[in-house]
């Protein structure tokens, strides 16, 4: 069956459709990662996006689903040059297109992403439509497609009631604002029990419990939006837990200090981003999902400093928060997929636990 992306400044891309036959409109990211496509899908932070992959044969080891980063997959919409059909791995237990239908997910194959990709990096991210329908007026569908934005996302990821992760350690309350499963793995095998709260828990129902550390998950969207979860954040700075946060968790901390996020012409996704540590000059490898930054101009620097930066485009990385237990970072430590370097960020988050408030 023939497949059509449309994006908002009217081009079209035609193509092969793959998984779910629904039509979609979505805001159009693309991902720089060479493997790792089911923890792509699995992660929450690309609800109300439709991802291209610009690597050009995906789906080629099938599907591993004890490597998924969440319950379900999250993307409006799946972007490919090529499709495997035929997976080759001991591990696989189902092919891609299978696994895109049965999580309702539409898609395109067959179509040029280097070209796809070049557009979304001088034109900047911008929506588009996946369909099947051939017979569209390309004026009004451009349109429509425009009107399209990513809105309510973080509540549509997180979990709808608080869970916990048994350890005979440090008690930890991770705020679960679109969170990849292996932040909480990561600190599970650290010995810590992990408390997994809603995204909009109340900051007293999470300091009553007494925890000895708060983590701030990564999540989707437009950080700014979320003025209510912005606010209980704010008085989570204010105590004297320690806290440790990762990309729009970061983000959140930020905004709930007064400072200001932007959104990025077309933003990180991908997992070979270098950053660098401005205490000791060390560049880390990254894993990177975001579309949006701290502005560093608006920091106060009496209550935060940077304390990473990217090496490409010199964006804020990570904040250091000034006589607080407090440190925050823009790309993922937990990786998964995605190289390893940074995991020694949660180490850092132990000491600081055991050091206390």
């Amino acid at each position: 069956m023939k497949a059509y992306l449309i994006l908002e400044d009217g081009t079209v891309f035609e193509g092969t459709s793959i998984g779910s036959s629904r039509e979609v409109i979505s805001e159009i990211v693309f991902n720089t990662s060479m493997t790792g496509y089911l923890e792509v899908l699995t992660d929450p932070s690309y609800a109300g996006q439709a991802v291209v992959m610009t690597y050009p044969l995906i789906g080629n080891y099938g599907i591993c689903r004890e490597d998924m980063e969440s319950r379900q997959a999250w993307p409006d919409g799946y972007i490919v040059r090529e499709l495997s059909r035929i997976p080759s791995n001991f591990r696989s237990g189902d092919t891609i297109d299978h696994f895109l239908k049965e999580q309702d997910i539409p898609g395109i194959s067959g179509i040029d992403t280097r070209a796809l990709t070049k557009i979304l990096r001088e034109k900047g991210t911008m929506n588009g439509m996946i369909t099947t329908n051939g017979d569209y007026d390309l004026e009004e569908v451009k349109e429509k497609i425009r009107q399209y934005t990513v809105k309510g996302v973080v509540l549509k990821t997180s979990v709808k009631k608080p869970y916990v992760l048994p350890g005979d350690g440090k008690k930890v309350a991770l705020l679960d604002c679109g969170a990849k499963d292996n932040i909480a793995r990561n600190l599970n095998k650290r010995g810590c029990e992990v408390t997994v709260y809603p995204a909009d828990t109340p900051a007293e129902e999470i300091l009553k419990t007494n925890p000895d550390g708060i983590m701030l998950s990564n999540g989707p969207g437009d950080p700014a939006e979320n003025v209510g979860i912005i606010e209980e954040v704010r008085k989570l700075y204010e105590s004297s837990v320690p806290i440790f946060a990762i990309c729009l968790g970061h983000q959140l901390m930020a905004l709930a200090t007064g400072a200001k996020t932007y959104k990025l012409k077309y933003g990180h996704r991908g997992g070979n981003h270098p950053v660098k540590d401005l205490e000791t000059g060390r560049v880390y490898i990254t894993s990177q999902n975001h579309g949006y930054a701290v502005d560093e101009e608006s920091l106060d620097p009496s209550v935060a400093v940077p304390a990473f930066v990217n090496v490409n485009d010199k964006t804020n990385e990570g904040l250091k928060y000034v006589g607080k237990n407090i440190f925050t970072v823009q790309y993922h430590p937990e990786a998964c997929p995605g190289p390893l370097d940074s995991g020694y960020l949660f180490d850092r988050f132990m000491r600081m636990m055991e050091e206390g408030r």
